[in-house]
């Protein structure tokens, strides 16, 4: 990371009290803004910037079982006053609470706001469903220029220890930073992972105590950039700068995995079993004469009809959670409450399984939507996708019952080339997910439209879902609701086809039957193409004329990772009266990024309509940076012709109506 001398560093009175942190008044005076920070109105590392953090802070004392968040925000444009509503991390009653939350806006001409409100709830601008919250504090007067200032503590409950996870960069750049750790002795050794830009290192120290000796550890930095912003990344928290914290009385990695992996296994046999509910529900289920692959199908749709508490939308209470802990400690107990989280049901799928005979595993897998495994992170917490391993006719399968709406045989896209930790027929090991086909992901996209002189359209749209389109789809009618998802499917057809076509959904094919293709059917009316003179301009593929370059910047820093390959297909017919005339037509084109990725488009007419077919496929996910110039060309080639126009005339040589 870069140093610039401008930069104001940390202020030595603040340094000089660390230790003293651990007091509930060693916040009890706010910092005081510099005139350089009062008039500051951007950051040059990083022009345009809606507003940088003056500093940043987290002070943990293990004999408070408290930490400490302290943060100083610069706002710099009207885009920054977002930052006005600040979000406070939300944690179970039994792990932690946050406590003594102070708040306080300093103006530019230094006079002050101070934050008298309360912690509120509101929709996750992170989730377009609306059915998730997050909790906010409001700071109060934000304008630009303004600097935003604010504390609050997270005390853990009981004897826990929550293990402190450093990262120093955030959505803004950072002038400075500060991690502080006072550790009490335990059994095991205190170790970390790392990842820190040059010049920044995490110093360790011992302190004596009253109550023993404190083992203190410390990091500051400062400049630090924000987390990039290119499109397509990698999960940006695996490989920015961090510390990560776990305890271990393990001498190395493959001693932890053998170790914890005997006790992982161990646990997850125990509540697997199979009890004598299961074994009988099993029974029931299957025939003698039915094959491995008849039993397996039937055993996951008995599974995937009970309900999935890991995707309601209500919050059990702290009561409910309780009641749960004390009814449920085998898949017995699963399968007669016919509920259960993602976790517990793919361990009653496991145990059908072994109960039908078959040779049937545990496992799971870092979400790499979030993360990416970690062998050296010797912390089984990091496993939090869950899936399940069958052996059927002499090879195993993999199977995510835990996921709502996930079609037999397949995974979702964030556990598909994942790592993580299995069950096996002798033990335990690491283990890798096998990449999806592109050709289970498909999205089919067809139009009838009619359009008249005045380039007014009728007709409608089908768009076809299969894999992982439609289980995004369908899971979101659970996440928020049927109406929600409706709203949402529509909002994502109208984002694809130009400005001033109307759409409205008239039906929706196979909602809940997660084996067979979401289909949606769409009425479309209002305005397609351009006209300049005798001629009118209409998109050659309407579904890509509001599409935006995928990469536009000429250099990039980091890997190009997509979700999960895919297909898409496009068939669109226009019908235009007589008194129009095809005048030229997009000439063909195919192209192809070496083995990973193709394009063609065909375009083609009849004296009173044209049709254009589109193919699309993605066959790899992962583009390291020595094949970013190629992808990009690639890309970029088939954007340019997917903007390319039909072009009609009048018969009569009158000029058509329109825009």
């Amino acid at each position: 990371m870069p140093r610039t001398s401008g930069h104001r560093l940390l202020c030595a009175s603040l340094v000089s009290t660390l230790l003293a942190l651990a007091s509930p008044f060693a916040h009890a005076q706010w910092t005081a803004p510099t005139p350089e920070e009062l008039s500051m109105t951007s950051q040059p590392e990083v022009p345009g910037a809606a507003a940088v953090y003056l500093f940043r802070e987290e002070i943990k004392d293990d004999a408070l079982h408290e930490t400490t968040i302290y943060r100083r925000l610069k706002v710099l444009n009207e885009g920054g006053k977002e930052y006005a509503d600040v979000e406070i991390p939300s944690y179970a009653s039994s792990v932690a609470n946050i406590e003594g939350i102070e708040g306080r806006t300093v103006h530019p001409d230094g006079t002050i706001s101070l934050f008298k409100g309360k912690l509120y709830r509101k929709p996750n601008p992170r989730n377009p469903d609306g059915h998730s919250f997050v909790n906010v504090i409001t700071m109060p007067d934000v304008e630009v220029g303004s600097i935003i200032e604010y504390r609050y503590r997270m005390h853990s409950v009981g004897s826990l220890l929550l293990l402190p996870q450093w990262y120093l960069q955030s959505d803004l750049w950072t002038r400075s930073i500060h991690f502080f750790w006072n550790s009490i002795q335990t059994s095991e050794k205190i170790l970390w992972n790392s990842i820190l830009p040059d010049g920044v290192e995490l110093r360790k120290s011992s302190q004596n105590s009253p109550t023993g000796e404190r083992t203190i550890f410390e990091l500051t930095a400062h400049d630090i950039s924000p987390l990039p912003k290119e499109n397509y990344l990698p999960p940006v928290y695996s490989f920015s700068p961090q510390v990560l914290f776990f305890y271990s009385h393990y001498t190395s990695e493959d001693e932890f995995w053998k170790g914890e992996g005997a006790i992982w296994a161990k646990s997850h046999d125990k509540f697997i079993g199979p009890g004598s509910n299961v074994i009988a529900a099993a029974k029931g289920l299957i025939s003698a004469s039915d094959t491995e692959e008849q039993k397996l199908r039937k055993i996951y749709a008995a599974v995937m009809q009970l309900e999935n508490v890991s995707f309601t939308r209500v919050t059990p209470t702290a009561e409910e959670k309780a009641q749960e802990a004390r009814d449920v400690h085998t898949t017995d107990d699963v399968w007669t409450r016919k509920r259960g989280s993602n976790v517990q049901l793919t361990e009653l799928f496991v145990a059908m399984a072994r109960a039908a005979g078959m040779k049937a595993y545990f496992a799971s897998v870092t979400d790499r939507n979030r993360k990416t495994f970690k062998k050296a992170f010797l912390n089984v917490s990091q496993l939090d996708g869950p899936l399940a391993i069958v052996n059927v006719d002499g090879k195993e399968q993999f199977f995510d019952p835990g996921a709502l709406y996930c079609p037999y045989g397949h995974l979702v896209w964030q556990q598909t080339q994942a790592s993580g930790f299995r069950q096996t027929e002798h033990g335990t090991d690491l283990f890798r997910t096998p990449p999806e086909s592109y050709t289970y992901s498909h999205t089919q996209r067809v139009a009838n439209l009619v359009i008249d002189q005045q380039g007014n359209v009728t007709g409608t749209i089908k768009m076809t879902y299969t894999g992982e389109p439609s289980l995004i789809w369908r899971q979101r009618t659970i996440t928020g609701d049927v109406a929600s998802m409706k709203q949402a499917l529509s909002t994502s057809v109208e984002h694809l086809v130009p400005k001033g076509m109307e759409v409205k959904l008239s039906s929706i094919d196979n909602l809940a039957d997660y084996e067979q293709p979401l289909v949606a059917n769409f009425e479309v009316k209002g305005h397609l193409g351009s006209s300049t003179g005798k001629r009118v301009l209409i998109p050659g593929d309407l579904f890509e004329a509001s599409s935006i370059p995928k990469f536009p910047q000429e250099k990039r820093e980091f890997p190009v990772l997509f979700s999960y390959p895919y297909i898409v297909q496009d068939a669109i017919r226009i019908d235009f009266p007589a008194t129009l005339s095809v005048a030229s037509l997009p000439a063909r084109d195919a192209t192809k990024f070496r083995t990973f990725a193709g394009y063609d488009m065909t375009i083609t007419s009849t004296p009173t309509s044209f049709t254009t077919r589109r193919n699309f496929i993605l066959g790899e996910i992962l583009y390291p940076l020595n094949e970013y110039p190629d992808l990009r060309s690639f890309y970029s080639r088939m954007e340019t012709k997917d903007q390319e126009s039909v072009v009609l005339t009048t018969a009569s040589g009158q000029a058509p109506g329109g825009n």
